[in-house]
């Protein structure tokens, strides 16, 4: 049997263990507390960071144009009157479109375009389609809508009504129309300019409507297009 000596040895080595044991085991405490505060304060310090972040900017700060109809807005693709009735414009209603603008030429370029950039002699069929393709495409795209004003049987284009963007700030939409020769003749200008009026107040989701060369004169209105197009190039500048 071992004496007394071997006995405390042991007894020695038998401490000296437990405390590595429990030195260890500290240790990886130690390590496991800190690993967690560590984890803790980037949490804290990711969450911070998003409580600060900044707002996406609105379309307008993003230096982008704001739609120009509310998101839910449905434009409409039938109306009819007493005495006509309003399409989109389209590759359907070239032919009939077209006739319609070319029976007209002098008229046009003195009423409503002012110019002899359109309509003229030298539109070909090809051109009158890309027009039709581009207006249809715009109003897929909610970025204008056009209309063809039919009789009540469709067989025949009196005019037509466009509803754009306004280049002037202080409107939200431009609205333009014209009628073909004939029918400016027969008073039909008019009239459809007072249904034209009421219509879009009564639909369309617009506070401020400019009717140029009606609701403002022309002058008045070029001149407005001018001062506009003067301020955003003194801008840019």
């Amino acid at each position: 049997m071992p004496g007394d000596g071997a006995n405390a040895v042991l007894l020695r080595d038998d401490a000296s263990s437990i405390q590595r044991v429990e030195i260890a085991c500290m240790t990886t405490m130690v390590r496991a507390l800190t690993l967690t505060l560590a984890l803790a304060v980037v949490a804290l310090s990711a969450t911070a960071q998003a409580q600060q972040l900044p707002a996406p900017p609105s379309a307008a700060e993003a230096g982008q144009a704001p739609p120009f109809v509310p998101a839910g807005f449905t434009p409409p693709i039938l109306v009819a009157a007493k005495t006509f009735k309003l399409v989109p414009l389209g590759p359907d209603m070239v032919t009939i479109d077209f006739d319609a603008y070319m029976s007209s030429i002098n008229h046009l370029q003195k009423t409503f375009t002012r110019s002899t950039a359109w309509p003229h002699q030298g539109i070909t069929a090809a051109d009158a389609m890309r027009d039709m393709e581009t207006e249809q495409a715009r109003f897929r795209a909610h970025r204008s809508f056009a209309y063809a004003v039919l009789t009540p049987d469709g067989r025949r284009e009196r005019g037509s009504v466009y509803v754009s963007t306004s280049p002037v700030p202080g409107y939200d939409a431009v609205v333009r129309l014209w009628v073909t020769k004939a029918d400016f003749d027969a008073g039909f200008d008019a009239e459809l300019y007072a249904w034209v009026v009421g219509w879009i107040g009564k639909d369309w989701p617009f506070a401020r409507v400019v009717y140029p060369g009606r609701s403002v004169d022309w002058g008045a209105w070029d001149a407005a297009i001018a001062a506009t197009g003067s301020a955003r190039q003194s801008i840019s500048e």
